[in-house]
């Protein structure tokens, strides 16, 4: 009988700690910010748009200190979610994998995958969060999932970041035409791909890198002027050239040299536009002895050959604009 008396207590007290939960959350957060865009506005201009289609937001929020945040999906959606936590702890669940989240920790949940998370009770958690659809968005999922482990990831902060969160919700907030909509999810764009390469939108900002590969590309700019070797390139950042050969194709799927090359053209490629020199001395520059050599190299990864380049750059500076 004290068993059952315990027992009852227990889903009594469970259920008060639930109606606790749903009464904060209808209360909401102080600074919440929430926009479910209409499911009509989805399928009209969403859907069947060629640029739109392939990855749009379908819902997206800010929950500061989001104390009692509670959600379980036992069945999953059918949109993807990223949720990224700026401050405090929480926790998502999905399938059988529970991951704690901390500040820095982002998570991706794929559409259709049975979730559940929530903040933690003592330290709740402040997140920005987004939820998003179209027919590339499964391939992006992919590449991200294939980066992290059990479908959690972190990011060092960038106020860039956010003010990406804001130049799209700021906007959405001015409503669903379609200019609108291509400029909040081309932001959109952006604002993944600074979850998926981290490292490359923390970049600007960089004093110093670690990653060997990024010192070997600075070092590679740097002596563009230059003929270099791969073990030059290799030495450059304390690696064998084939470890270094290894690991740069891995990153870059280029060899070194193949880069270093490309890194060359581009900058042939401004002085032909911003500059007076000949071929000859823009090869010089280079540290191309054998123009016809940087003619031909130029002309086999730009498809066309410098004086082509310089004069198609020229005609259409010179071009004034229609009456």
């Amino acid at each position: 009988m004290g068993s059952f008396s315990t027992f009852r207590s227990l889903v009594k007290l469970k259920i008060m700690e639930k109606d606790a939960a749903i009464i904060k959350k209808k209360e909401g957060f102080e600074g919440q910010q929430a926009i479910v865009i209409p499911r009509k506005i989805i399928s009209q201009s969403c859907s069947n748009d060629s640029i739109l289609s392939g990855v749009h937001i379908t819902d997206i929020g800010y929950y500061p200190k989001a104390k009692f945040h509670y959600r379980e999906r036992l069945h999953g959606i059918d949109q993807h979610i990223i949720i990224y936590c700026i401050e405090g702890k929480g926790w998502v669940e999905i399938g059988k994998s529970r991951q704690a989240i901390h500040p820095g920790d982002f998570i991706v949940i794929p559409a259709e995958k049975a979730h559940s998370y929530g903040a933690d009770d003592d330290d709740p958690w402040t997140i920005y969060w987004v939820h998003f659809k179209g027919h590339l968005v499964k391939h992006i999922v992919d590449l991200m999932l294939n980066q992290l482990k059990n479908y959690k990831g972190y990011i060092h902060y960038n106020d860039a970041r956010t003010k990406l969160y804001d130049e799209i919700y700021l906007n959405l907030e001015r409503g669903y035409s379609l200019d609108n909509l291509y400029y909040v999810n081309m932001c959109f764009w952006h604002f993944l791909t600074s979850f998926i390469f981290d490292e490359k939108f923390n970049y600007p900002g960089k004093k110093k890198s670690a990653d060997q590969v990024d010192l070997s590309i600075d070092f590679m700019q740097k002596n563009l002027h230059t003929i270099l070797t791969l073990e030059d390139i290799a030495r450059s950042v304390n690696l064998s050239a084939s470890h270094y050969s290894a690991i740069f194709r891995k990153k870059t799927g280029f060899a070194p040299i193949e880069y270093f090359n490309h890194l060359k053209i581009q900058k042939a490629c401004q002085f032909l536009q911003f500059t007076d020199l000949r071929v000859k001395e823009i090869a010089s520059e280079l540290g191309i002895e054998d123009q016809y050599y940087f003619s031909r190299m130029f002309s086999k990864l730009m498809a066309i050959s410098p004086n082509d380049y310089r004069a198609k750059r020229e005609v259409a500076r010179k071009r004034k604009p229609a009456e």
